[in-house]
């Protein structure tokens, strides 16, 4: 755990608790570490725009109100001087009645936006108001009676208003970013809240790729109406991806056509290369340059691209930064990056499960499951539940991480991969062989967890085996990449085995074998 990291969570929670005096004096702190700035100003400008409540009942009405809410956070996060909540985060929120200042604890942030939409006709009614979470007094307030055209106006003068009130010194550069930012059309905004819905459900959703489609099919109205917004391409590449994903790792496909197979890879960088040339910010433009380098296999310049990751701020990361930094030795240089983005969206599980993941690869198990279980309390899922059990059984804790096993997860085939790896680090081969055996019988399992389930027991023949037929695979070395993270035991197969990933490796210049964040006795080399 760096001290950047230490300073920053000490300061956010003096923060909260409103010590300023005692904040300052943590931010004040002498560090050697470049990570641990931290700016009071920024700090005390954090602010949550929460989903503005639909007063009618139109079809679209509340889509309408999302839409309106999703522009005016993007404007304010262009902003520098603003910590701004993300999305996923603040529409935790929605439809509960909760105070203002248990929310605002909840998201770490001294601000809470809220408003109301009410459409009748062509008539537009818009209530808005910044309020100062400790004492709930509004800073801001207006209504906005317009019509339906004038959204775009209204909405850019919302953002405005909110960072004129927190004291933001407005310019010209400024506003432009703030245009920028959003979409600045009402049905693309409308189409974006559907396909966003529907992606949401898709990641927890038993047909995954089926559900991908439908959300593809909205996300394609915003490209053709604002072809220049980049998100609308990164959200599109993700069904692509998964069906090359699933296709590799024998995973189901739904009713994807070889054709589609066999197209997926180029329509994903055809999506990627559009979120290059239409980002927003730099930022947005690395990221989206890292995930394409990772999925076309041109991984000569990886190492600088981590570099320069690690180096940013913000809330932006790209999609596959862990997949190659942890377990080629840079998780220590990214685990200040993984809090950062942690903190900017509190309220989503994966980032805590990413920063947990990081510092178990730095070697902190501890300091991870740590991690792991205070995001389970705030938000659960359950990746960051397969998370914790790793770091239950990286510190032999064998009975606690069953417990969590029985508790935590619902998928059967993840439920038989957690307990085929607790079994294999406790050394118990015969126990592995008969939750392998009836983890055959899943209709869920996947050749992921059989690979890994070699490579836990030693059985180097069948790793490597299987580990040959995914590098073969179009997707190429990317697939078993994905598992070495996952497979938490170091060289899960012989790099001879997989040519096409030793080749991005050379390229790359990565070490050779990665390091075993789990210690597996039954596993030789």
């Amino acid at each position: 755990l760096t001290v950047g990291a230490l300073l920053t969570d000490r300061y956010l929670n003096l923060e909260r608790r409103g010590d300023e005096p005692a904040a300052q004096q943590v931010a004040d702190e002498p560090t050697t570490d470049s990570t641990a700035t931290i700016s009071p100003t920024v700090a005390q400008r954090s602010v949550a725009v929460l989903p503005f409540l639909a007063l009618s009942s139109g079809a679209d009405d509340g889509y309408f109100a999302d839409g309106l809410t999703e522009e005016i956070l993007n404007a304010l996060s262009q902003l520098p001087e603003l910590l701004v909540t993300a999305r996923t985060s603040a529409f935790h929120f929605k439809g509960q009645d909760l105070p203002i200042q248990e929310i605002a604890t909840q998201l770490g942030v001294r601000h809470i936006v809220e408003g109301s939409v009410r459409r009748a006709g062509k008539r537009l009614r818009v209530t808005a108001q910044l309020i100062r979470a400790s004492d709930g007094f509004h800073l801001w307030s207006e209504n906005y009676d317009s019509t339906e055209a004038d959204t775009i106006a209204v909405q850019e003068d919302i953002a405005e208003k909110i960072a004129l009130a927190m004291d933001v010194v407005m310019d010209e550069d400024k506003r432009e970013r703030m245009r920028l930012a959003g979409l600045r059309d009402v049905e693309a905004f409308i189409a974006l809240q559907k396909a966003k819905k529907l992606y949401d459900e898709a990641h927890g959703a038993s047909d995954l790729i089926a559900t991908l489609r439908q959300a593809n099919q909205y996300l394609e109205v915003v490209q053709q109406r604002v072809p220049d917004y980049a998100p609308a391409y990164l959200l599109h590449s993700d069904l692509y991806i998964h069906i090359l994903m699933n296709d590799a790792t024998g995973q189901s496909i739904s009713d994807s056509s070889e054709q589609e197979i066999e197209n997926s890879m180029r329509l994903a960088e055809t999506d990627y290369k559009k979120v290059i040339a239409h980002a927003r910010t730099p930022e947005e433009r690395n990221d989206a340059e890292f995930d394409l380098a990772f999925l076309a296999g041109d991984w000569r310049g990886m190492p600088a691209r981590i570099e320069r990751f690690s180096k940013e701020s913000g809330c932006s990361d790209p999609v596959w930064i862990q997949n190659i930094a942890l377990p080629f030795g840079y998780a220590r240089l990214v685990l200040p990056r993984s809090r950062e983005i942690r903190i900017c969206d509190p309220l989503f599980s994966v980032y805590w499960m990413g920063e947990a993941r990081s510092m178990l690869w730095s070697g902190d198990p501890e300091g991870a499951l740590t991690i792991a279980r205070q995001g389970l309390e705030v938000a659960p899922g359950q990746w960051l539940q397969l998370q914790l059990i790793n770091d239950l059984v990286a510190l032999g804790k064998f009975e606690a991480a069953e417990r969590e096993i029985s508790i935590g997860l619902t998928n059967s085939s993840n439920a038989l991969a957690a307990r085929m790896m607790s079994a294999a680090a406790q050394g118990d081969r015969n126990a592995s062989e008969a939750l392998f055996d009836e983890f055959l019988q899943d209709p869920d399992a996947s050749r992921f967890w059989e690979l890994a389930y070699y490579a836990w027991t030693g059985d180097q023949e069948n790793a490597n085996r299987l580990a040959k037929q995914m590098d073969a695979h179009s997707l190429g070395g990317l697939g078993v990449a994905t598992i070495i993270l996952w497979c938490n035991c170091g060289a899960p197969w012989d790099l001879e085995a997989t040519p096409i990933l030793a080749a991005l490796i050379a390229d790359a210049g990565f070490d050779w074998p990665p390091p075993s964040p789990i210690n597996f006795p039954l596993k030789d080399w």
